[in-house]
């Protein structure tokens, strides 16, 4: 077949799909999202960079090509609502020829299959659309399947318009639930589906590029990724010590942006009324404007209307996580300021008077992040600001305090400068190595402690959880590769990988022109000083708690292609000191979270939570639907409330826990996972679960070091 036979019969293919009533087909017109030459460009500067530079690059043959087409697909389509299995059908030609199409800098694959995406969207949309005014049934025995990733591909057309029938009910009936008016709903759910419509019709060729290229990279390494122009300067703002806008950090998910962190000493943070797992729904400029609607929106559009000059107002209208997909939101009204990300700094506090803690008396630092001004430091400013100097003045403030044992607190804490890192195990050893740096080259260098000076030399514990990432893996591996002190809590992350971030048009020749993006890459990887990788594995905590048993599928462990643990020579160190037998010690920490009512609540959450996550249908019966609502509240508010009794707070009642079934997940992600500096009681305490039993821990070691020097001047 000739080229231009194959043009015809693929542009009337397109044609044919194309619906043509009730469409809305406003935005980027279809015939525009094709190739452009800066995109054949990129992907050959990016293609020879991985090669030559990546960690671990894999070669780009079938098997890449395959995942490639999985990937891409997946990353349109992720809960398979759009494409048929005649559509896949039709685009296997190209599963095994994508490896060829990157290597030529062909895009017209990657191109074909988007229009085609583009042109289902339209028509599942219209078809949901036309739905909204018949009257269902919600009587009649069926279940739809809201999780459709591991579901197959609808057959054909009338499959595909079956389960969006279905899509649509659950909809109504999730919102008939919350006892909305028939009118409000029907008004509700045109808007959300109308807005989708409108956002996948404003994609552009850059963005279809974008999709496909991280199909590419993601396929090769998890934290690969080619970030164009304008995802660029987000990665500028989080590189730097300030930005100006509301102090919290972003995540997309699914139709929803939501807030993954609160930066403290933010305007979000300060307001007391933005937490981590909340929902933005609507974002309204000034204190009087129109609030827009952000659902189904990009992250990035909603980053730029939440962005924005500082003593400027911006009102979000928050679905807070506690709160079910339609459950009541609230909206918040933030004055935007600078933000010092190094106001994240470490604090202090001494734990004592604690049940089980034998008198003593523990010093805790928590420490949010590695931070480092570079800029103070390479100006020779005399105190700029490090999380090794806040922690060397608080450590001898707890040093004069006459505490007994220090307690380094790294939930949550994902990382940040290796300098810090290597910096911050100086404070605890003698001097010596600290991590170990492989090369893409084979090169290996290594991160010293150069300063004899020891800092604090009594007994030191370092808590971590299933989000201590990277340079807080580096940090926990050395204390206790050096068996300065003991690890507890949950196996940590697992990110030992070294990225950096490349400007693509340094690769471009002189004279060329044009922005082509920058490309985060993978060029290094951490191993321990004991030789073992902090890649995948993560660091295992010497005394792990009983909820450690639920973070297998999290981090580096829970992404199909991330870089599997390996392991080099050991370095040349001595352990500054010895633990012992730490079996005594495990032993009576089991004993004691046996009939913890803390660590009792958090098993029962978390299996909960493992419960929901395996649930893959609803029932469509308003009856069993509402049935299992209430079972739900009540059996959570059961165990929320012999929790709060135990902790001496007043149960709650039914109508302040009001939540929608739709989310478990977000519904109990508060509560497991609780802001740091949170003032609401309920949180204090679940937080104090795990930090009040890791200070029994160093209590026992500490008294058992303390019988056993007496015993010796006996």
């Amino acid at each position: 077949m000739s080229k231009m036979s194959k043009k015809l019969l693929i542009g009337l293919l397109l044609f044919a799909l194309i619906p043509s009533a009730g469409a809305k087909l406003s935005g980027t017109p279809l015939e525009e999202l094709t190739p452009k030459r800066e995109h054949r460009q990129t992907t050959m500067i990016i293609t020879r960079v991985i090669n030559k530079y990546h960690y671990n690059a894999a070669p780009i043959d079938d098997r890449l090509s395959s995942a490639i087409f999985d990937r891409y697909l997946e990353s349109l389509d992720p809960n398979k609502n759009y494409f048929t299995q005649q559509d896949i059908n039709h685009f296997e030609r190209h599963r095994e020829r994508l490896d060829d199409a990157i290597r030529s800098t062909d895009l017209t694959p990657a191109f074909e299959i988007f229009r085609v995406y583009r042109v289902r969207v339209n028509e599942m949309i219209n078809y949901a659309l036309g739905q909204l005014d018949r009257e269902f049934d919600f009587t009649i025995p069926e279940s739809y399947r809201f999780d459709r990733k591991e579901a197959p591909w609808a057959a054909d057309h009338s499959e595909l318009r079956e389960l969006w029938r279905q899509r649509v009910k659950n909809d109504i009936l999730s919102l008939r639930l919350t006892d909305k008016a028939p009118e409000e709903i029907n008004e509700t759910l045109r808007k959300r589906y109308e807005r989708t419509l409108r956002r996948t019709n404003q994609f552009d060729a850059d963005d279809v590029y974008h999709f496909f290229i991280n199909a590419f990279t993601l396929s090769i390494e998890p934290h690969t990724a080619y970030m164009p122009p304008r995802d660029a300067e987000n990665f500028d703002i989080n590189m730097r010590l300030s930005l100006e806008g509301i102090g919290a950090v972003l995540r997309s998910e699914d139709e929803y942006t939501t807030i993954q962190k609160v930066i403290q000493g933010g305007p979000a943070a300060l307001s007391r009324e933005v937490h981590a797992g909340d929902r933005v729904l609507a974002v309204g400029q000034g204190k009087r404007g129109e609030m827009e609607d952000v659902i189904g929106w990009r992250l990035q559009d909603v980053v730029d209307q939440i962005r924005g000059p500082k003593g400027s107002t911006v009102r979000l209208r928050l679905l807070p996580a506690k709160a079910g997909s339609d459950g009541p939101s609230k909206v918040v009204t933030l004055e935007r300021n600078e933000i010092k990300l190094e106001e994240q700094a470490a604090r202090k506090q001494i734990i004592e008077e604690l049940e089980g803690l034998k008198g003593y008396r523990i010093g805790v630092i928590e420490v949010p992040t590695f931070y480092r001004d570079f800029q103070g430091f390479s100006r020779g400013d005399a105190d700029f600001r490090s999380t090794t100097r806040d922690v060397r003045l608080l450590l001898e403030e707890l040093v004069a305090a006459e505490v007994d044992g220090v307690l380094i607190d790294l939930r949550g804490n994902g990382g940040g400068s290796l300098t810090e890192a290597t910096e911050l195990t100086g404070l605890f050893i003698p001097g010596g190595p600290v991590v170990q740096v492989r090369k893409a080259t084979g090169e290996l260098d290594i991160e010293q402690d150069l300063n004899p000076e020891v800092a604090y030399s009594g007994p030191l514990a370092v808590l971590v959880d299933r989000s201590s990432a990277s340079a807080s893996e580096i940090f926990a591996a050395a204390i206790q590769d050096y068996g300065r002190g003991i690890v507890i809590g949950e196996t940590t992350f697992g990110k030992g990988t070294v990225q950096t971030l490349l400007n693509l048009d340094r690769f471009m020749f002189l004279g060329s022109g044009g922005d082509l993006g920058r490309l985060r890459l993978t060029m290094a990887q951490f191993y321990r000083i004991n030789g073992g990788s902090t890649q995948y594995k993560g660091v295992i905590p010497d005394i792990p708690f009983p909820t450690d048993g639920y973070g297998h599928k999290v981090g580096e462990r829970a992404l199909d292609n991330a870089l599997p643990w390996t392991q080099i020579a050991p370095t040349d160190y001595r352990r500054s000191s010895s633990l012992g037998d730490l079996s005594r010690y495990l032993e009576r920490h089991r004993t004691r979270t046996a009939s913890d009512p803390g660590f009792r609540f958090l098993l029962e959450e978390e299996e909960a939570l493992r419960s929901a996550r395996e649930e893959h249908t609803l029932s469509l019966v308003k009856s069993e639907r509402q049935q299992e609502w209430k079972e739900r509240q009540e059996q959570r508010l059961e165990r929320l409330n012999r929790f709060r009794e135990a902790v001496g707070l007043p149960p709650e009642s039914p109508e302040s826990r009001a939540e929608s079934n739709d989310d478990p997940e977000a519904a109990q992600a508060s509560l497991l996972h609780p802001d740091s500096d949170s003032d609401d009681p309920e949180e204090q305490a679940i937080r104090k679960i795990a930090i009040h039993e890791a200070a029994r821990i160093l209590g026992d070691l500490i008294s058992d070091a303390s019988a056993t020097r007496a015993a010796m001047v006996e």
